[in-house]
């Protein structure tokens, strides 16, 4: 014999005498259909919390255009109650009184001249 026929019989049996562990296949399934399952899950869970979260994000920015507008109208207002305010300290200034009674004078006819 040669000593590769001598080497490839040492070797052949030390491969048999390796014992390769067999695979059970029904635990990989169930393994399989857990991990599947697990996902799926997860996958309906964070979906859901995607979706409050747009919700939030959608009643959020509704505040945020219903306060603009607020404070839209409030600033008009303060504007307006500034002008005003200045309209008063003018009027105090010049003198002039609220008035709390109107006399009408009545004008006859024979007292106008007549355009014809």
């Amino acid at each position: 014999m040669t000593t590769i026929s001598l080497s490839y019989r040492a070797i052949h049996s030390k491969v048999k005498s390796v014992n390769l562990s067999t695979i059970n296949w029904k635990m990989v399934y169930i393994v399989g259909i857990l991990l599947c399952l697990s996902f799926f899950v997860f996958y309906i869970f964070y979906v859901n919390q995607l979706t409050q979260g747009a919700y939030l994000i959608k009643n959020y920015n509704q505040k945020i255009s219903q306060l603009s507008k607020e404070s839209k109208a409030i600033e008009a207002n303060f504007a307006e109650t500034g002008f005003l305010d200045q309209i008063h300290d003018k009027v105090s200034e010049l003198g002039f009184e609220k008035t709390s009674y109107v006399k009408y004078i009545e004008i006859l006819d024979i007292s106008l001249a007549r355009a014809q």
